[in-house]
């Protein structure tokens, strides 16, 4: 027959192979089945080795008290004053207490070792069978030993009379087969417990086991071990950062995109949200105390997107994504508005200085066209030399001039008061473009459409302290207000193309706090708002040959419209603009 087409009815049978079990559920039961009776075991012999120890103690102690009680001074005296006899008063008086306290023995010897008392009558004459060297010079003897009767417990004390002489000894035995037997009775019942402990601690390693089961979804651990490589593949590969919390506000987990944007280490792990990032926003967002959907939060220089999501253990899990850098682009896109706004407006007046010229040539004035060109040309000048005298830095001038632009052009008074002088000497003149051109376009928002609106900027030196101060004619802030609007996301103004508001103020206060400086509002003198920003060490040491004072300034309006010169704004002739 063709072993092809043997029936399978006939093919032997497949062995099953008995190993090691992949199933967490069933490692773990296991293990704790051979942990619960390894423990069984040695606590059972560790318990009956000290137990012997103890009965022999016990027994030893027991023929000592009872040697201390049969020594008495009475003993003493009729050993001494009677001879030893099978029926004399000592061996009386040992058979009554050995007989009462049911020792094995109670032997009653003189100075010489010879027995006085003995349970065998035939003894009493004779030497002791051990040595009573160290019982006879005064002291307490406990040992198991073998005698005439066999192995024993014994308790040996000296016998005293009443002047405290020894005269004797008394040792006490006590039969080491009862000592032996109580050993043995109490194995029985320690076993029983012991196998009520082993029984109890398999049925709890079977329940916990059970219920591990159903937490690992019956997975195997090799299976584990790959889901939780995975796992910190994913979190510490995305470029978003997560942060996992417990249900008291403790960082469980933070990947590694998270502590670069949190600007946190490993070490945060374990510690509470609050003590880790501090009190702040971005704290409240992670924490929960500020609920919603993409959150805008502000930490250190980076602008974050947060969103949170409770977990069903009581904790909850954040993410983080930097808009950083789409931030920075909207607001370059929202100063190309500006600077489109202000060459529409230079255009616009650029057109009407135009139209004003030709007209002139057409009417063949050409002595006023010359002199109208000079004007022009000689405000312009003015007006630029009127920031640089009090504004030396030249970013912050150029950004000044542009904002007067735009302000003239929306019919807004742009002023640098008469204290201001900011030297030349900025550690960071970027940080100061920042605050100051976020203030300006608040108070540009708030001034436009108002009656004679007005901005009033002051930038003064103290020391190496920079303070910054915008006041504008607008409606001014609510008392109420006055610390949300520098909270991140909190705004009263329409969204942007970019998405997101409420982020300006929150970067002026940031960038003062982490230079040790504050940033604050107030009312303004006629009714609008105030800001005072202090930017402490602001500006490098000073230098007395170039920060001297230039001269006085009349507090003039900056890029005023040509045409209707208020009177000490500009130069009122040609040769005054020169």
């Amino acid at each position: 027959m063709n072993p092809a087409q043997t029936s399978p009815s006939r093919r032997p049978a497949r062995r099953r192979r008995f190993g090691w079990p992949q199933r967490v559920f069933s490692q773990v039961l296991l293990m704790q089945l051979a942990i619960a009776t390894g423990v069984t075991v040695l606590a059972t012999g560790l318990f009956l080795a000290p137990l012997s120890a103890q009965l022999d103690d016990q027994a030893m102690r027991r023929a000592l008290a009872i040697a201390g009680t049969t020594a008495s001074p009475r003993l003493a005296a009729d050993l001494t004053a009677t001879p030893f006899s099978a029926r004399g008063p000592v061996q009386t008086e040992a058979e009554r207490i050995r007989a009462s306290t049911g020792a094995e023995y109670i032997v009653v010897m003189d100075t010489r070792g010879v027995r006085w008392s003995h349970p065998d009558p035939a003894q009493i004459g004779r030497r002791v069978s051990t040595d009573p060297t160290d019982v006879l010079a005064g002291r307490e003897v406990m040992e198991i030993d073998s005698g005439t009767l066999g192995r024993s417990a014994r308790g040996k004390m000296p016998l005293r009379d009443a002047d405290g002489r020894i005269v004797g000894a008394v040792s006490v035995g006590i039969e080491y087969d009862s000592v032996r037997d109580r050993l043995l009775a109490a194995i029985p019942g320690l076993l029983a417990y012991a196998g009520g402990a082993l029984a109890a601690g398999a049925l709890a390693a079977y329940l916990i086991s059970r219920r591990l089961q159903r937490q690992t979804h019956d997975l195997a651990f090799s299976d584990i071990s790959a889901l939780l490589a995975e796992r910190e593949a994913m979190l510490h590969g995305i470029r978003e950062g997560v942060v996992a919390l417990d249900r008291n506000g403790s960082v469980r987990l933070m990947n590694d995109e998270a502590q670069r944007l949190l600007g946190v280490g490993p070490e945060a792990a374990g510690r509470p949200l609050d003590e880790v990032l501090g009190e702040g926003r971005t704290a409240d967002v992670l924490a929960g105390r500020v609920t919603g959907d993409d959150l805008v939060t502000v930490r250190g220089h980076r602008v974050l997107i947060a969103n949170r999501m409770p977990t069903d253990d009581g904790g909850a899990v954040a993410t983080l994504r930097d808009r950083t850098e789409l931030e920075r682009l909207g607001r370059e896109l929202d100063s190309t508005r500006g600077l489109i706004d202000a060459l529409r407006a230079q255009d616009h007046e650029h057109a009407n200085r135009m139209h004003t010229l030709l007209g002139l040539l057409e009417l063949e004035m050409h002595e006023e066209a010359v002199e109208f060109v000079t004007e022009v040309v000689g405000v312009h000048r003015a007006t630029a030399e009127q920031v640089t005298e009090k504004v030396h830095d030249p970013l912050l001038a150029a950004l000044l001039v542009g904002k007067a632009t735009v302000a003239a052009e929306r019919g807004v008074s742009l002023r640098i008061t008469p204290d201001s002088l900011l030297p030349d000497r900025l550690v960071d003149p970027r940080e100061l473009v920042t605050v100051v051109g976020n203030l300006v376009d608040n108070a540009l928002d708030a001034a436009a459409g108002t009656p004679g609106a007005r901005i009033d900027v002051s930038l003064r030196a103290e020391g190496r302290t920079a303070v910054l101060r915008v006041t504008d004619s607008g409606p001014g802030v609510p008392e109420e207000h006055r610390e949300l609007i520098f909270a991140e996301g909190w705004s009263t103004k329409t969204l942007p193309s970019h998405g997101k508001r409420g982020l300006g103020l929150a970067l002026v206060r940031r960038l003062a706090e982490r230079r040790g400086g504050t940033a604050r509002v107030a009312g303004g003198p006629d009714g609008g708002a105030e800001f005072t920003v202090v930017l402490p060490d602001a500006l490098a040491e000073p230098d007395p040959e170039t920060d001297a004072p230039t001269g006085a300034h009349t507090g003039a309006p900056i890029g005023a419209p040509i045409g209707a010169p208020r009177p000490g704004t500009f130069p009122e002739t040609v040769e005054e603009a020169r």
